[in-house]
């Protein structure tokens, strides 16, 4: 239903930071075919200065103005008149205003049919790209909410379990209701205080339509009551339904509590909420990456990828290992390892279950396949920290993270080894390096799409694959990857009609509408993490922490732990922002190398993300696998390490790489 406006929203959001390159090269080729391009961008006015007056006759006005006021002048200390001072004054200013005739003529000779096309287009993807920028706040707003109502009246939002009984669609619809009843009053109250303030109201749409948007998703809650669309099971337990109400639910109503009872402050929820919207450009590069997520998830390219490793019969250990690697990449392009678990992580499990992985294994494998990509280039988050500290830049972070990448799976093969029940055992070379090759060969027109479509940019628009181009070029890749599939696709090469339920559009609107239930659940989990930030920072429950510790141990125990603690309970955009004001400046004050910490705070977010209670990679994985197969995993009898592998495994192996990162590099002395 909302796939269309969210495809369009997302679109506008690609084409406008394309156009901001596109917009800079035809600058640069505006200049080499017409020198001093910038003046003929717009028709120069004929100057309205005489370039040929009567020197004689100003002459005599000055003089006669100059009699008339020497009475005036008589009172202060000025020079007479001064006819040769005067008469080079009014030489010098007709030379001036001839040449700017001149100057305005040549211009006008200059502009050309071909100028005024050429400057026409160029004006025009200047004057929208510039637009798309100011509307940035007002087009993640729209995004948010569009994606948000989506996302509740398919009642997907991220939570402890899925709405299984009517018990669990009642207190999680109510407790929805609620929890957006209390950020509408909030929002209202902001809109309200920020007119009475003495400051001007800047981007007023935004109030109104946090406003609408919040009176919008209350409206859903008690249609949904009223008319539930889907019969449920009947029974169930009212305090086990309270695992169905989603975690910004949750949050909601605890920051409502202490904003509205403790301090009274009724705008703090939409004030916090907001924070959001002023990084606009951030979060709407987290929607183009969970949108880039869906349309990979309509291609081959995930299941061609691991055919290559079919020949070589890995066992299902050297598989996941295979699974963290081969995923790192796409995590480092998406930001966020949520991002590539909801983006690929039903591609993952299903490969690990077919080479005969062990359930709780491939839950637990796929809930971390993109935990230690985190680390590496062009990761939106590390440019987030970077950007929130003068102290690294992304060189130094992304130098460090690629050790602390490969230390991940290092850490994770030895458990994984450690904890095999059969022998690992690889195919023969001679056995499969040939089917691995033929494997390859699928894979090639897809490079070479890539390669195409970079090469553009690089020498089209002067723009290589970095961390900052990455959110506008892979829309752009990926959509050249779907083009070429239908293209190549059976039913064309066979002369037969399209299937229906094929095709580019088939692929473009699947992927847009599964794009905005995830944008909304996860804007909205990402939107109430600022405000448990606001909550954490105005309760002052980090302003009791010493300054200043004994040891570097005790300091990097305390700052391990903590930032686990924050792991668990934000998400990672957020989370920075609130350890960037905190625990960083004590972290810094102690000694501890900023490289240094900010290793240690990804890799114990990461370890945040898979720990119980919240353990939010488990939800999406669960949300990405289905609710059945979690279900299955589920064993009554056993070890204690396979009963609960896919909870300690994630665990095991994020704490001891947690551990190495933060205690060898102070052994060895690398940072002192």
């Amino acid at each position: 239903m909302c796939s269309l406006p969210v495809f369009i929203l997302l679109l506008t959001v690609v084409l406008a930071g394309n156009a901001e390159q596109i917009h800079s090269r035809l600058l640069h080729v505006g200049e080499y075919f017409w020198q001093d391009y910038f003046m003929l961008r717009a028709d120069m006015p004929t100057p309205g200065c005489n370039p040929n007056p009567d020197i004689a006759r100003e002459l005599v006005r000055l003089a006669a103005e100059a009699e008339q006021l020497d009475e005036l002048d008589a009172l202060f200390e000025s020079e007479p008149f001064n006819p040769q001072a005067a008469r080079e004054s009014l030489q010098s200013n007709r030379q001036l205003c001839s040449d700017k005739h001149q100057l305005a003529q040549q211009n006008q000779l200059r502009i050309t049919s071909a100028v005024v096309v050429f400057r026409t287009l160029e004006t025009g993807i200047a004057f929208f790209s510039l637009y798309a920028f100011e509307m940035q706040r007002l087009i993640l707003l729209l995004m948010l909410f569009i994606c948000a109502m989506t996302c509740t009246l398919k009642q997907q939002h991220i939570a402890f379990k899925p709405i299984i009984t009517r018990h669990d669609h009642v207190v999680s619809t109510m407790a929805q209701a609620l929890a957006n009843g209390l950020l509408l009053v909030s929002a209202w109250d902001y809109r309200k205080s920020m007119y009475q303030s003495a400051s001007t109201v800047e981007h007023p749409g935004v109030y109104w339509l946090l406003i609408l948007g919040f009176a919008a998703l209350i409206a859903i809650n008690l249609y949904q009551l009223l008319r539930p669309k889907q019969p449920f099971k009947a029974g169930g337990r009212w305090f086990h339904a309270l695992l169905a109400v989603p975690l910004y639910v949750f949050m909601a109503g605890f920051a409502a509590n202490y904003f509205f009872l403790i301090e009274g402050h009724w705008a703090g929820l939409a004030i916090f909420f907001s924070l959001l919207i002023d990084q606009a450009g951030l979060f709407l590069n987290i929607g183009l990456y969970i949108w880039v997520g869906m349309l990979l998830k309509t291609t081959q390219l995930g299941t061609l990828i691991f055919k290559v490793f079919t020949p070589w019969r890995l066992s299902a250990e050297l598989l996941a290992v295979v699974a963290i690697l081969v995923m790192a990449l796409p995590t480092a392009y998406t930001g966020a390892s949520g991002i590539i678990i909801i983006a690929m992580g039903a591609i993952v499990y299903e490969q690990l279950m077919q080479a005969g992985a062990r359930r709780q294994m491939a839950l637990a494998t796929t809930a971390m396949t993109g935990s230690a990509g985190v680390v590496l280039r062009p990761c939106l988050l590390v440019v987030l920290i970077a950007a929130l500290n003068k102290e690294v830049v992304t060189d130094q972070l992304f130098n460090w993270g690629l050790k602390t990448f490969m230390t991940t799976v290092v850490v994770f093969f030895v458990f994984v080894w450690l904890s095999k029940r059969e022998k690992l055992h690889i195919a023969p070379v001679h056995e499969a390096l040939r089917p691995s090759a033929r494997a390859l060969l699928p894979l090639l027109p897809y490079v070479g799409v890539v390669v195409v479509i970079v090469a553009i940019y690089r020498y089209g628009l002067n723009v290589g694959v970095d961390e900052f181009s990455a959110p506008i070029m892979l829309p752009v890749i990926i959509l050249g990857l779907i083009v070429y599939e239908n293209w190549n696709h059976p039913w064309r090469r066979q002369g037969k009609r399209q299937d229906s339920s094929s095709g580019f559009e088939c692929s473009i609107r699947m992927a847009s509408s599964q794009a905005s239930v995830h944008i909304g659940a996860l804007l909205m989990l990402m939107a109430l993490s600022f405000v448990m930030g606001g909550v954490i920072e105005r309760a002052g429950l980090l302003s009791d922490i010493p300054t200043s510790f004994s040891s570097v141990w005790l300091t990097l125990s305390f700052l391990g732990l903590a930032l686990v603690a924050i792991g668990m309970i934000m998400d990672p955009f957020g989370a920075v922002v609130l350890v960037t004001g905190t625990l960083a400046q004590i972290a810094y004050n102690n000694g501890i190398d900023p490289v240094h910490f900010w290793m240690i705070a990804l890799v114990a977010f990461e370890l945040g993300y898979l720990t119980p209670p919240v353990a939010l990679n488990h939800l999406l994985t669960r949300q990405m696998v289905g609710h059945e197969e979690v279900a299955k995993s589920v064993l009554k009898e056993g070890h204690f390490w396979y009963r609960h592998e896919k909870i300690l495994l994630p665990m095991a192996t994020m704490a001891t790489t947690l551990l190495l990162v933060a205690v060898i590099p102070v052994l060895i002395g690398l940072w002192r």
